[in-house]
């Protein structure tokens, strides 16, 4: 018991006297707080950039896609960017930027509307 007496009192002098190295004084600089953790992997101006492709939605020419997939945006980000991070922060980014992982009923890029409507107006109804 008076062991651990003693080391408490030395700690308790060693913090008084500021033989501790804290960055705030007195009892504040020994509570626990919550560490600063990893740099972001994307800044703000990138992540609105990414928000702002993803919004445009992909080229199917130059992606060969005719939606963004949380793969595809990966693959986007890596070339765009040069980061590699794993499919399901894309996932997470899209999450905080607002946007769904949902995903639109894919339609083909050279459809003709005119086509489908004439189509439509002569197929017998069900």
């Amino acid at each position: 018991m008076a062991r651990q007496r003693h080391w408490a009192s030395w700690t308790v002098k060693r913090c008084a006297t500021g033989s501790i190295a804290t960055t705030r004084p007195g009892s504040e600089g020994l509570k626990s707080r919550r560490s600063p953790g990893r740099a972001p992997a994307l800044s703000a101006a990138q992540m609105a950039k990414l928000k702002a492709v993803v919004l445009a939605g992909p080229d199917p020419a130059e992606h060969q896609v005719v939606r963004w997939r949380c793969v595809d945006l990966q693959a986007e980000v890596a070339r765009r960017f040069a980061v590699e991070v794993h499919e399901s922060t894309v996932g997470r980014w899209l999450h905080e930027l607002g946007l769904t992982r949902l995903q639109p009923r894919p339609s083909h890029p050279r459809k003709i509307a005119e086509a489908e409507e004439t189509f439509k107006k002569t197929s017998p109804a069900c």
